[in-house]
């Protein structure tokens, strides 16, 4: 077929498309760990499910991961770090969780930046009600990004290629300005993309520690020697391996998965 008898038309891409594509450009992480981990989360729906039956509120399981989150790295610091420049390591003392928070009016989603700031110092409930107050909020300018980034992500080409570099530069030579706008860590959730299929996601965030939320289905699983059908979430652990080594990483890994597991925190949901 002749290439000018193809139908087609053009379409202009929307600003947020256009700052997304620029800001993803600065978040690959050139040298990564990745953790591909199946999670048993039965345990944990099971008491947001019950608590829906009993109170007819739906509890946040983004919530649920990020309590999960903060408290594993409080115990694991050195897995938030950052560098600045060659000689130097940036420790942070909070978790801050960076995620997407999607805000629906009129029938129509939007997403918007949101930054739980020392996750590690707040309950699951406060967590929670943060998430929900953010849900219900009016989309706020720039969407949670601050006016001068939104900009800058918005320069036509080559004036983009300049200012990313220029924003690479200060990254690594001043991370706080980057932390102060993404979080520490970050949470994304690409499950919804697979319904009730398991599968893992794989994106790059700018932060030294990134979950990727993939699909959670039933699938069989050993438990006390018997073999039950027990809802298993699929878990992206993304490290940057410039600031944390493999064994680190794995005894944060096990201490998360460990947690998630457990329930931690939504049994006392419904305690007297």
């Amino acid at each position: 077929m002749n290439a000018k008898t193809i139908p087609y038309h053009v379409v202009d891409l929307t600003p947020g498309r256009r700052i997304w594509l620029n800001t993803l450009e600065l978040s690959w992480t050139a040298h990564a760990i990745y953790g591909l981990l199946e999670v048993d989360v039965t345990t944990a729906r099971k008491y947001i499910a019950e608590h829906r039956n009993r109170t007819g509120e739906s509890l946040s399981f983004t919530a649920y991961l990020a309590i999960c989150l903060a408290c594993a790295v409080e115990e694991h610091k050195e897995v938030q770090a950052c560098l600045k420049g060659r000689r130097q390591m940036v420790m942070f003392d909070d978790v801050n969780i960076g995620l997407m928070v999607e805000h629906k009016a009129g029938g129509k989603g939007a997403l918007m930046g949101h930054v739980i700031q020392a996750a590690n110092h707040k309950t699951y409930r406060e967590i929670h009600d943060e998430i929900r107050s953010v849900q219900s909020a009016p989309v706020p300018s720039g969407r949670g990004m601050p006016s001068w980034f939104r900009s800058a992500m918005l320069l036509p080409w080559p004036f983009s290629s300049l200012v990313m570099a220029l924003l690479r530069m200060n990254r690594r030579r001043d991370p706080l300005s980057f932390v102060s706008m993404g979080g520490t860590v970050a949470i994304t959730s690409v499950g919804m993309f697979g319904g009730s299929h398991s599968g893992w996601g794989l994106t790059p965030t700018p932060q030294s520690l990134g979950l990727v939320v993939g699909g959670i289905a039933w699938k069989p699983a050993v438990v006390e020697g018997r073999i039950e059908p027990r809802e298993i979430l699929n878990l992206t652990v993304m490290f940057d391996h410039d600031v944390v080594d493999g064994a680190p990483a794995t005894r944060f890994t096990r201490r998360l998965v460990e947690l998630i597991e457990s329930g931690y925190e939504l049994a006392e949901m419904d305690a007297p």
